[in-house]
């Protein structure tokens, strides 16, 4: 009985796969593929923050920057000033004239513009609230007191 079953859909596919659409054979040609340009090995290296130290443009921007926070963990801050005031950005912000802010160091900050960066340096002001006081050449001696409390011998009354 299995033997005949078998047989009968061995049957009903040979059917069936002969009613199907033979494939069709066709030459299939495909265009040469165009020669692609070599990638320019600099603008990638810049955009990844690969790029050699080159000397960087000043930022033709309207902005100053006053301070510069830069931190081991998390998005360094800039201090920069305009016409209408003073704001603090972090990396990756927007600036008003469009540039964003890319970078923040110690005594400047590094912004993207049109293509290519720009850096701001950190303005010194004449009059500075804040003073670096300069370390002396020889440590100042440790003043010892002349007093010294002893403690009593015996008891105490």
């Amino acid at each position: 009985m299995s033997a005949g079953y078998a047989t009968f859909l061995a049957w009903q596919e040979w059917g069936f796969r002969k009613t199907l659409a033979p494939p069709l054979s066709f030459a299939a040609t495909l265009p040469a593929p165009t020669p692609r340009a070599p990638l320019d090995t600099t603008a990638v290296a810049t955009v990844l923050g690969l790029a050699t130290e080159t000397s960087l443009l000043p930022s033709a921007e309207a902005l100053t920057l006053q301070a510069s926070f830069v931190l081991d963990t998390g998005l360094s801050r800039a201090l920069l000033a305009d016409a209408q005031g003073s704001r603090i950005y972090q990396v990756g912000d927007q600036l008003p004239g469009g540039s964003v802010l890319r970078r923040v160091e110690v005594n400047q900050a590094v912004l993207w513009n049109k293509g290519r960066e720009e850096v701001l340096t950190l303005q010194s002001s004449s009059s500075s609230f804040l003073r670096q006081l300069d370390s002396p050449s020889q440590p100042p001696t440790p003043v010892s007191s002349t007093r010294f409390l002893r403690p009593l011998s015996g008891q105490s009354e």
